[in-house]
């Protein structure tokens, strides 16, 4: 989510006006999930994907006719096997795509700027699009985030219905309410990736993590390995004196996933005697079975119990039959991603 809040912001921080895909509902075989979004701005600006193809295609030459002028329309489309046939593509399902006129107003700025705020605090809530509609063309599209604490980001006289709802949403929902449509979904930070160890395979984890939206800080102690040169997508990099207080400093919460991939079997055990301390929602660690074993065995001495290890991720990784760091980091970022999902 904030990788098009930030999007959106930043868009309307230089006063540009920009539109907004927003696949609502899918059904079957499609590109994309419902919540997925996609920005055109001026000057062929554009940030996010809904999947591409002829879909994308459509929509971005409505939004190229939208744009400046205030309104919103939603788009169905049908993929029966004719038209992807036509539009040589392999879905088969339906999709209703909201195509929003979003104007660089104060209104609007301050919103998106709130709302980056919020995730930028890791504060959660749920963000509603209220829809009011006739036949195909949509009224008027007013948005609020309710969040966690009871506040609401945007009108303050917004009202919804929203017992239906269960408390812990994870994907969106559209529902109706009398004349009204609601988009609801959760607004939730995407989790931040801490990589112990600077090494071949961490490098290749971060660039893929921050891809799928993770925020990224990388740990070592050797700086000729961990510098802003080398990972370049990193948020962070961290030089440490020693891995003896690698945690130390850092906000270990649910939303972090603590990835030990150090260069050796000591330094490992170093790092996750003090990751097994926090709240962390993932820890995993790399390395086979015997050096896990190894590891968990000296740790029992220590005062730990077995089930302490029960949250550990050891091996790292989907088992997939990785080989070379990219590929290892393929399994890691894939198994990253299922740890959010689940949340």
């Amino acid at each position: 989510m904030r990788k098009w809040v930030s999007a959106i912001h930043e868009m309307l921080s230089r006063k540009r006006p920009l539109v907004m895909a927003l696949i609502l509902s899918q059904e079957g075989s499609t590109p994309r999930a419902a919540g997925t979004r996609m920005m055109i701005g001026v000057d062929g600006a554009i940030a996010g994907t809904i999947g591409g193809g002829r879909i994308e295609a459509v929509v971005m030459e409505t939004a190229r006719e939208m744009l400046g002028k205030p309104g919103a329309v939603i788009r169905s489309f049908d993929l029966t096997s004719e038209i992807v046939d036509a539009m040589d593509m392999i879905c088969g399902g339906k999709l209703e795509i909201l195509i929003d006129s979003i104007a660089p107003d104060e209104t609007n700025r301050l919103f998106f700027s709130s709302l980056l705020q919020m995730l930028e605090q890791r504060q959660k809530g749920l963000m509603v699009t209220e829809l009011l509609e006739s036949d195909s063309a949509v009224l008027q599209v007013k948005c609020a985030v309710l969040r966690q604490d009871g506040g609401i980001i945007g009108d303050s006289n917004f009202k919804t219905k929203i017992d239906s709802i269960p408390g812990k949403l994870r994907a969106p929902v559209l529902t109706r309410d009398g004349g009204r449509r609601l988009f609801i979904e959760p607004v939730m930070a995407a989790g931040t990736v801490y990589l112990f160890g600077a090494g071949h395979v961490s490098l290749q984890t971060a660039i893929l993590a921050k891809r799928v939206g993770f925020e990224i800080v990388v740990l070592d102690d050797r700086m000729e390995f961990a510098n802003t040169s080398r990972f370049s997508d990193a948020d962070e990099v961290r030089v440490l004196a020693s891995f003896e207080k690698a945690l130390e400093g850092l906000e270990i919460h649910a939303d972090s996933y603590l990835v030990i991939l150090t260069r050796g079997h000591l330094h490992d055990k170093t790092v996750l005697q003090q990751a097994l301390k926090t709240p962390a929602g993932y820890i995993g660690m790399i390395g086979s079975r015997k050096k896990r074993d190894a590891i968990y065995r000296a740790l029992e001495k220590e005062g730990f119990a077995a089930k302490d290890f029960e949250k550990v991720h050891c091996p790292i990784g989907l088992s997939i039959g990785a080989q070379t760091p990219e590929e290892i980091a393929v399994s890691i970022v894939a198994e990253l991603i299922h740890a959010r999902s689940v949340k």
